[in-house]
C-alpha cells in the first residue's frame, strides 16, 4: 500500500508530526490501496502562515507573470494526463469512457478559456476622478469535493491565483491522490513558495479548522448544501468573503414538437456518467402525460445497453459509487422512492458482486413532492415526472430549493422562452454546448458566486477606489 506522509506548504513537501492517516479505497474492489496523512491544526497554521507571507509579493506581481505560471501548470497537466486519468479511475471509480473528456479535458479546456479571457482583463481603470483598482483578497481556503478531484481544485485556484491571492487547498479525503499529483505539477511549475499550499485531512476537522482560520480572507467551497450552510455561518465570525457551489436537483423539460429521444438521452447521460455524482445532473425528466409511454419505451431501450462494472474496462459506462457510505445513501433513496409510491422502471438494486455498485435506476409515477424528486441523490437515479401544460412544467421545474442547472428540449423559440423562466444559473436548450468562458453557478440554495472565465475571477477580487 502506498503511503503519503507529507504536506505541501512554503514551497516544499513538509514532514508532519501527525500519526493519523486516511485510507484511500478502490471502490470497485472495496480494498484500500493507499493511505494519506491527516494534517494537524499546527500544520494548517503553518500552511496559512506560508500563504499569508507570500501574498503581498504575489499580489503585486505583474498579472502577465501570474498567467505564465498558470500556463506552466496547464502544460504540466497535459504532460501527465495519463497518470492523472489512471489515478482518478482508481480513487473515484469513474469509468475510463468518461475520465478523459469529462474529467481531465474539462480542466484543460477551462484553464485555456480563462487564460484567453485574462489576456484582456484590466486590474485598473478610470472612472470620473477615481482610479478603480482590483486586487487579491489575501489567503483563499479552497475546500474541494471528491466527484471531480482535478477540476474542482482547478476551478478555484486558477482564478484565485490569477487575481493575486494565495491558496491553501484541502481536498476530499476520498480522492486525495489527484490533489497530490496536482501539487507535484504545481511544484514543477516553480511558483514562488507559499503561493500554493496543500493540506490533506477530513473536511470535518482539517477543513473546518482551515475555514475558521482568522488569517483566511476567502472561503471557496464545493459540496453539499448542508455543509455549505455551516461554512456560511463560520465565515460570518470574521466576515470572510465566501464562494459556494452547492447541490442541485436540475430539471430537463421536454416540450411537444421536440426530440424526445434527445431529451431522454441527455438527462440519462448526466446520471450515468460519473455514476450520477454530479451536482448539475438533470435528475428530473419532465414530459407531457400523453408522452409517458413513449418515454418509458425509449428509456428501457437506452438503458438495456448500459454496461456497469469494472471502471478500467473500455466497455464500462457506469462504475461504482465512490464509497460504501455513498452507495448506501443512494440505495436508501431508492427504497424511499418505492415506499412513497414511485414505480421502478429500470434497475433499483445493488449489484451482488464485490464493489460499491448500484444499478442505474429510473422511477416513473413520481410526484414532485416526493423525497426522490426534491433531494439530491448524487447517484445513477433518474425520476420521470409528467405535466399537463407548459406552465405547470415550469412551476414543477422551479419547485425546489435548488437552482443550479436545467435543460429544455423542444421547438427552438418556445424552448428558449421556457429556459428564460427556469430559475437556475445554467440552462441548456436543445443540446447546446457549454462555453468554458460562461459562468457556472446556482440560484437559491445551489450557491453563492460563479465559476469559469472572468465571472469566476471577479469573485476573488477586492475593489478599491482612489479619488484624485
Amino acid at each position: 500500500m502506498k503511503s503519503f506522509d507529507k504536506l505541501f506548504y512554503d514551497g516544499k513537501w513538509q514532514t508532519t508530526n501527525s500519526t493519523e492517516y486516511s485510507e484511500v479505497i478502490n471502490s470497485a474492489t472495496e480494498e484500500p490501496f493507499a493511505k494519506v496523512v491527516k494534517a494537524t491544526h499546527e500544520d494548517v497554521d503553518c500552511a496559512v502562515a506560508s500563504a499569508k507571507s507570500a501574498f503581498t509579493k504575489w499580489n503585486e506581481r505583474d498579472p502577465k507573470e501570474r498567467a505564465e505560471y498558470i500556463q506552466k501548470i496547464l502544460t504540466g497537466i497535459e504532460e501527465r494526463r495519463t497518470e492523472i486519468e489512471e489515478t482518478i479511475i482508481q480513487e473515484l471509480g469513474v469509468s475510463r469512457q468518461f475520465v478523459s473528456k469529462g474529467q481531465v479535458d474539462l480542466s484543460i479546456n477551462e484553464i485555456k478559456a480563462t487564460l484567453e479571457e485574462f489576456e484582456d482583463f484590466s486590474f485598473e481603470e478610470e472612472l470620473d476622478n477615481a482610479t478603480i483598482i482590483k486586487e487579491g483578497f489575501g489567503v483563499v481556503a479552497c475546500v474541494t469535493p471528491w466527484n471531480f478531484p482535478l477540476n474542482q481544485i482547478q476551478r478555484k485556484i486558477t482564478p484565485a491565483l490569477l487575481a493575486g491571492n494565495t491558496v491553501v487547498v484541502n481536498p476530499a479525503s476520498n480522492t486525495p491522490l489527484t490533489a497530490i499529483l496536482y501539487a507535484e505539477i504545481i511544484e514543477a511549475a516553480g511558483l514562488p513558495k507559499g503561493v500554493f499550499n496543500l493540506i490533506t485531512g477530513s473536511g470535518s476537522d482539517t477543513g473546518d479548522y482551515l475555514t475558521k482560520h482568522p488569517d483566511v480572507s476567502v472561503v471557496s467551497f464545493t459540496g453539499s448544501t448542508s455543509v455549505g450552510k455551516g461554512l456560511y455561518e463560520n465565515a460570518a465570525t470574521t466576515v470572510k468573503k465566501i464562494v459556494l457551489e452547492l447541490g442541485g436537483k436540475s430539471p430537463m423539460i421536454y416540450l411537444k414538437g421536440g426530440d424526445l429521444q434527445m431529451a431522454v438521452e441527455a438527462a440519462a447521460s448526466t446520471v450515468l456518467d460519473n455514476q450520477g455524482q454530479t451536482c448539475s445532473a438533470l435528475s428530473r425528466l419532465l414530459v407531457p402525460k400523453d408522452d409517458l409511454e413513449e418515454t418509458k419505451h425509449i428509456i428501457k431501450k437506452y438503458y438495456q445497453d448500459i454496461v456497469i462494472g469494472d471502471p478500467t474496462q473500455k466497455e464500462t459506462r457506469v462504475g461504482p459509487m465512490v464509497s460504501k457510505d455513498q452507495m448506501e445513501r443512494v440505495l436508501n433513496y431508492i427504497q424511499k422512492g418505492t415506499e412513497e409510491g414511485a414505480q421502478v422502471l429500470v434497475g433499483g438494486h445493488r449489484l451482488p458482486d464485490k464493489g460499491y455498485f448500484v444499478e442505474p435506476t429510473v422511477f416513473v409515477n413520481v410526484d414532485n413532492q416526493m423525497t426522490i424528486a426534491q433531494e439530491e441523490i448524487f447517484g445513477p437515479v433518474l425520476v420521470v415526472i409528467t405535466y399537463d401544460s407548459v406552465e405547470e412544467a415550469i412551476q414543477i421545474a422551479n419547485d425546489t430549493i435548488y437552482g443550479l442547472s436545467g435543460a429544455v428540449v423542444g421547438p427552438q423559440e418556445e424552448a428558449i422562452a421556457v429556459a428564460k423562466k427556469i430559475r437556475t444559473g445554467n440552462v441548456t436548450v436543445n443540446g447546446g454546448d457549454r462555453s468554458a468562458k460562461a459562468p457556472f453557478g446556482g440560484y437559491k440554495q445551489s450557491g453563492i458566486g460563479r465559476e469559469n472565465g472572468l465571472f469566476g475571477l471577479e469573485d476573488y477580487l477586492e475593489v478599491k477606489a482612489i479619488f484624485k
